[in-house]
């Protein structure tokens, strides 16, 4: 805004009048920053109590809207997206709450389709940080930790969404199930991505230990949907379903992605849901494993509208459908060279994602950019890339949690080879290492991943440097 043009020269309530973009994000950013203060979310209180005793003094918002709550090991946020999208083609207005997030925090805030403004962020941060630390100070006189970062952002999430307000909202759950403070609220429906072993310290060493905490979900009553998962989970599954007198869809039995087929700019899939059979549908990502997503929230949309009684709208579908984006996942961020980023984290998804690039790509040879956090699988997430991958280019995020440079090269090239490995400090140096090694030859592609963290600073660095625009 130049200096000529003031926002008090304006009326009031004209688009001119209201805060300058700067000021603006200053206010959001201080949000971010006011949650940093907390405990952060590497270190989640396995407790719902803190939680549930701010909502209560908020008036339960959590209450006054339906939520689909979806959790798993790998998918999760993708199928959050595409769940939330195909609910607003019917023309409501959702809420939709992922993690973590890639470059702000307004990302893990949907209404209706667009990230939370910072306007909007910062009024209800305003309204409910008095509560917080009413409970803060409450938590602390009984010897307890104050709430953290994930039990805030929580709080927010679900006021932000009875302010809008919301029709339904679609909520991810941040780690595990059971004890994680989205379960305050009770899903009407509850959806399983698939299970994988992930975060074992917290959620146990066994995929059977990990399916049961994440079972904690379901609800009396609810509907519940799952993608295909390995008996140990889908046992778990079963019994608390049947514990809690809910119905429980399994993919394979109760719905299926049929058919996927390459196509430009994402894929062609059929899928057979509960209710109807919808053919030929296009959806704008990369992966067979993102064509299992969407025929999980196909599934979960069934259950949601209709009971899974009802086979949904085939042009709202596809409609639905064709609006998805997944940030982060198998993203393109740059041309000339092509540079995609992925946020696998685990070996599940870093196995998912050396399939995709294998099957949706025709690239000769791809470097990794690679950095992960100390608390992950890193032989078993490198070992799923080898197959792919020629030359890995090892860094570290700025995480606090990742895995120093050294520690990490010595991994990589134990699984892979010395030759094929090299080291760098910075993230940017290894970018642009990987790009000029990209560019010495036809059909060569950069690809970033290991964690988020690194993916979510690769698309700040590749967005400023405009490589989309080469």
């Amino acid at each position: 805004m130049s200096e000529s043009k003031k926002p008090g020269s304006k009326k009031p309530g004209s688009k001119a009048s209201r805060p300058p973009v700067d000021a603006a994000r200053e206010a959001g950013d201080a949000v971010f920053a006011a949650l940093l203060t907390r405990v952060g979310e590497g270190s989640p209180k396995p407790r719902l109590a803190p939680t549930r005793r701010a909502l209560e003094l908020l008036g339960d918002p959590q209450t006054v809207y339906p939520i689909i709550h979806i959790t798993g090991t790998n998918g999760k946020t993708s199928t959050s997206r595409i769940t939330e999208s195909i609910v607003r083609a019917y023309g409501l207005r959702t809420g939709l709450m992922t993690s973590p997030h890639l470059v702000r925090l307004n990302e893990r805030i949907v209404i209706d389709g667009e990230s939370i403004t910072d306007e909007a962020l910062a009024a209800n941060w305003a309204d409910i940080e008095p509560f917080l630390q009413m409970v803060d100070a409450e938590l602390v006189a009984a010897g307890d930790d104050a709430l953290t970062f994930f039990e805030a952002l929580t709080v927010l999430a679900f006021a932000c969404f009875a302010d809008a307000p919301v029709d339904v909202a679609v909520v991810e759950v941040g780690m595990g199930g059971e004890w994680d403070s989205t379960n305050v609220a009770d899903g009407q429906v509850a959806v399983f991505t698939p299970i994988a072993l992930d975060h074992t310290l917290r959620l146990g060493d066994t995929i059977a230990e990990i399916a049961r905490t994440k079972a904690g979900i379901i609800k009396p009553s609810a509907a519940v949907v799952s993608a295909r998962q390995t008996p140990a989970a889908q046992a778990e599954l079963e019994r608390a379903a049947e514990l809690t007198e809910s119905t429980l869809a399994a993919e394979g039995e109760g719905f299926a992605c049929l058919s996927s087929q390459v196509a430009v700019g994402g894929q062609l899939i059929s899928v057979r849901g509960l209710a109807g059979t919808y053919s030929d549908l296009f959806l704008p990502l990369y992966g067979t494993h993102q064509a299992q997503n969407a025929a999980v929230a196909i599934a979960a949309v069934e259950s949601f509208l209709g009971a899974g009684a009802t086979a949904l709208s085939g042009e709202l579908v596809e409609e639905g459908l064709a609006q998805v984006t997944s940030p982060g996942r198998l993203q393109l961020v740059g041309i000339e060279p092509t540079v995609l980023v992925d946020a696998a984290h685990n070996p599940h998804g870093a196995a998912a994602l050396s399939a995709a690039l294998a099957d949706y790509f025709d690239f000769d040879e791809i470097v990794a950019v690679v950095g992960i956090l100390a608390d992950k699988d890193a032989t078993g997430i490198i070992a799923a890339l080898t197959p792919t991958v020629t030359r890995f280019h090892v860094t570290q995020s700025q995480s606090e949690r990742a895995i120093g440079v050294d520690d990490l090269a010595d991994l990589v090239a134990g699984v892979g080879s010395e030759e094929s490995t090299i080291r760098f400090d910075e993230l940017s140096q290894a970018l642009d290492s990987a790009r000029d090694w990209a560019l010495e030859a036809p059909k060569r592609a950069v690809i970033v991943t290991g964690s988020i963290t690194l993916v979510g600073e690769a698309i700040t660095l590749a967005d400023a440097r405009e490589w989309l625009a080469k």
